[in-house]
Formats: structure tokens, sequence, C-alpha cells
């Protein structure tokens, strides 16, 4: 009998989810769900309750509305048996987290709170909770707290408390009314077995958890806000299930929506970037994983626990048992050429794509290639979304440098992709600055598959040869596997998950190499940005957040 596993990676935009054969890692089939309210980021969908900048929301709907419609179609498209799904694993984007009441369901599932935007799912890239992120790095600092170094110095308005903060100082009666303070991760689990489960991967990196101490005491949280004292006890858990295990079985009315037997495994939650690792073949330390797609997160096994300046954490066990998982990131990359396409390539352009078939992103990326480096004359700072790794900050904002009236979109285009480039290279440095080799490249992720140009720049930029992930879907690939671990080897699965690493496992037979040519170049332009990184981003010139903060106000005024 054939074995499968199914696994489901709920993005920004949609849900993805595969079928694939235990023994060959084969990806027998895909289904996508579309997000039918995607990202809410302007006026909620009541059509009428609009949101302030920097907010970012999400409907909990959606990610049930995948599991309903992924999970039958990859049956129906496969002739998969639901006695041959051995085991079911899921990940999120995260942090994204939201207020449910005490049996799970979202605030914003009841009439009362549907006008509410704290009482919705607040999205990994939801940023209006900057203030508070600022005033509890600044009294952990006070305190002499620990936890900071563990997370480079700064707790990012990204991660689970600053935004249980903002709803409690913004929206106290949500937060009155809220049983739960949950990750997306976890309540889709709820909502697949029937049973509360937290992970250790969410809980490790987006809320200030170790697997030794446990959570910041609760005089830090009444440090930052009396109301906050017992928010783990009261809005939480401090049971918190290592990775690889088994949450819990299929419940009987999630068999009848999806069509899989009741009590089909189902492993603990997890995060998009860190079950990547595995299915991108690194079950082994210094090697850094890049996942590639609108945003980037870099991951990198170690023996030891260091502490990098500016990453997003560091957890024992948090991506593989047995290893020190670090994570560092860009908090924009792909989205900063959407951006582009969208916003800044004149007519012309749109026209010769349409004749020619083709997207504006690759008639973007073949005239960008017949570049040299540096003969645009620009230079760009990645921070359009902010800066996630190594400055921590969301009030930055993107630069581009060097502009004349005879600039033309393709430079553009290829100075952007360098500019993300240089921001990887600035992570990579960071991490061998305290001890933290990175001897490998590795890639996954959407990008690598779209854009020979990029991947080509950053092994020229990085000086390394970069290995591509075989899945195009590495994030519901690694969910698989782990969801073929929850299973074990008794029910058709694997006792641990380097060895589901070994059978599911696979990568592309072509590598991207530095051209040699090109290495001085960057070198020097890696200078330049190094300059720039340092003189906006150190607080030598705050101009762009001075030009934020005036933005916020004339908005609100």
């Amino acid at each position: 009998m054939a074995r499968y596993a199914i696994g489901i990676d709920f993005g920004t935009e949609s849900g993805r989810a595969v079928l694939v054969d235990v023994v060959t890692g084969e990806e027998v089939t895909t289904s996508v769900y579309t997000y039918r309210d995607g990202v809410i980021d302007d006026v909620l969908p009541d059509g009428k309750t609009c949101l302030e900048p920097d907010w970012a929301l999400q409907n909990p709907r959606d990610y049930l509305e995948t599991v309903y419609t992924t999970i039958p179609a990859l049956l129906r498209e496969s002739g998969a048996r639901p006695e041959e799904v051995v085991g079911i694993g899921i990940d999120f984007t995260s942090c994204t987290m939201m207020p449910t009441l005490w049996d799970g369901t979202p605030l914003c599932f009841l009439e009362e709170f549907r006008g509410e935007p704290h009482a919705w799912a607040k999205l990994w890239k939801h940023h209006a909770a900057q203030p508070e992120a600022d005033e509890l790095n600044r009294i952990a600092r006070e305190r002499g707290e620990a936890f900071l170094r563990r997370y480079g110095g700064k707790i990012s308005s990204e991660w689970f408390f600053p935004k249980v903060w903002q709803i409690l100082d913004e929206a106290p009666h949500i937060y009155e009314a809220a049983g739960r303070m949950i990750e997306g991760a976890d309540w889709i689990v709820w909502q697949l077995t029937g049973r509360e489960t937290r992970n250790s991967c969410t809980a490790g990196y987006k809320a200030i958890w170790d697997k030794r101490t446990g959570f910041p005491s609760d005089d830090f949280f009444r440090a930052l806000d009396p109301r906050l004292e017992h928010v783990v006890d009261e809005k939480m858990s401090r049971q918190i299930s290592p990775l690889g295990t088994k949450a819990g079985g299929l419940t009987k009315y999630m068999a009848e929506r999806t069509g899989l037997f009741e009590g089909t495994p189902v492993a603990v939650g997890n995060v998009d970037a860190h079950v990547s690792v595995p299915a991108a073949t690194v079950v082994e330390p210094w090697k850094m994983v890049m996942v590639m797609g609108t945003s980037i997160c870099h991951m990198v096994l170690g023996t030891e626990q260091k502490f990098v300046e500016g990453m997003c954490g560091v957890v024992e066990d948090g991506v593989l048992p047995g290893y020190f998982g670090y994570e560092a990131g860009q908090s924009a990359v792909g989205d900063i050429f959407a951006w582009f396409v969208e916003q800044g390539v004149p007519g012309e352009y749109r026209d010769e794509a349409r004749r020619r078939g083709i997207s504006l992103h690759k008639l973007l990326e073949e005239k960008a290639a017949r570049l040299r480096p540096g003969e645009s004359g620009l230079l760009a700072l990645d921070w359009w979304n902010g800066n996630r790794s190594i400055l921590v900050d969301a009030d930055l904002s993107g630069l581009l440098l060097g502009m004349t009236l005879a600039t033309k979109p393709e430079e553009v285009y290829r100075a952007l992709i360098e500019a993300t480039a240089f921001g990887t290279r600035t992570i990579i440095d960071a991490f061998e600055e305290a001890g933290v080799p990175v001897e490998e490249l590795y890639a996954c992720g959407g990008l690598p598959e779209r854009n020979r140009l990029l991947m080509q720049i950053y092994a020229e930029v990085t000086g390394r040869e970069i290995k591509v992930a075989a899945s195009l879907q590495a994030g519901a690939l690694g969910s698989a596997m782990f969801g073929a671990v929850a299973a074990g080897s008794r029910a058709g699965g694997y006792d641990n998950i380097v060895e589901a690493a070994e059978h599911m496992a696979h990568l592309k037979p072509e590598s991207f190499k530095p051209a040699p040519d090109y290495r001085k170049i960057y070198e020097g332009l890696y200078e330049q940005y190094r300059r720039l990184h340092d003189y906006f981003g150190r607080e030598e010139n705050d101009v762009m957040k001075y030009l934020k903060a005036l933005r916020r106000n004339m908005k609100g005024g």
C-alpha cells in the first residue's frame, strides 16, 4: 500500500497543500487556496472600517477554507485513499496571532466584534505595534532581562507580545473578551484536532519562551503594564510541545470535511521558514537556508548558543532536535520587486511584455541581466517594509540613490535586487562576526524558481555557491515530513526528522556559483551599502523616522 503525508503551508496570500510520497519524497499533487480576504491592510471586510498605516490583518476563515478546499482536492486529483495518508503537518507565517474565546472561536467571527480591527488575526507584517515593541525593549534593557540577548538585543514589533500589548493598549475590551491569545499555527492545529496545543517553534522565536527557563517572569509583564502580569496563565499556556510530536488525531468533523479518516495523526504546528530547513536537505550545522519569497528568512543550525546582533532568535531545538536554531531575516524582498513592477514601470514596458507573452518581472529580469554590476550608477537600501535584521526597526524605509534623468526601469530593478542581496550579506557577516560560521548557502521558495538573475547576484554578493531545494513548495513539504514523523515508523512514517529528510528531501542538480570577475565590483558597492546602512539605520540621521511619523500624523489629521 502506498504511504503519503499531507503538508499545508499557510502563507501571506494563500494556503498551499501537497500530498507527498513518504518513501520517495515525490510530491504527487499540489493544491492552492487563494485567501478570499487576502491581506487586510486598508479596510475591514465590512467595507467601512478603515485601518491606520502599518496594519496587516487576516481573516481566520481563510485558514479553515484552505483546509476544506485543498485536502479534498489532493485526494481527488491523486486518487489517494484516506487510509494511505499516514499524517498531516502544517506551518504558518509567523508571528500571526489572534484573540479567541476559550473554545477557540476567533473574536472576529462574532457579530459584536466584526467591526473591531483588534479582533482580527494580526499577520506577521503588522507593524503598528512598534510603540509597544519600543517600550518593551526599553523596560527589558533597564531591568537587565537576559532574554534580550537571545533575540539580538531587540524584540520586534512583528512578534507576539507587542501585538498583545497593542490590543490591551488600544482595545482593552477586546483583550478582556479574549479567553486565549494564540498563534495561527496553533489555532489551526486546534481546529484539526479539537485540542489546544502550543508548539515550541513559535513560542521560542516569537513569544520569548525558552526550553530551560520558560517565559519571562510575571514581574516583567507587570513592569510593562499591571494588567499584563498574568498574561501567560490567563491568555496563553505554559505547556509547550516539541516539534515532531503528535498534537492529536483528526476530529470527526474535520474528517468529514476533508475526506480523511478520523484520528489521522496531526503534528504540532510549525513556522514556514523553520520547516523548510530539513526540506532543503539541511540537517547539519553551519549551513544557512534562505527561504526566499515576499520576505527572506535566514536559518542556521549551530551546536552552541551564541548571541548575534539583530537576529530574530536563537532557540534550542527550535528547528531540529539537538541543535540551536538561529533565525534572521529581511522584512521585504519579493514584495519590493512587486511594488516596483506595480507602481514604477511605464506603459511601454507593459505593452512589450504583453506582446511577447511574458510577465513584467521576466521582461525586467532580461533587461537587467544585460547590465554589469555598477553600470546603472544606482545603490539602494532594502527597507521598504522596515529592517528585520540586523537593525530590528520597522520605522526605517527604503532609499534609492544615484538616479538621473537617464535612469531606466531595468536599472532600478537590478539595484533593488542588489540591495536585497547586500541585506543578506549583512546578515551573514553578523553571524560570522558572532562566531556562527556560514559555510554553505541553500535556497528555497518562490524567488529561486522565478528569477535566475536574482540568484546569480546573491551568489556574487555573498561569494558563495547557492544550492537550491528541489521542491517548489519547501514549506508544505517540510510540514508533510513532520506529519510523517508525528505518525512514527509503526504507522508508516518516520521516528525522527533526520530520517524523514533522508528519504523525502532533495536538491536540484543545478546550483548558482559566483562569477569571479564581478566579485571586486560588488565588494566596493557593498562597502558603500554598509555606510548608508549605518548612517540611516543607526540613528546618525533619523530622517526616515521623521518622515514616517509625519506621514502618520498627516494621515491621522
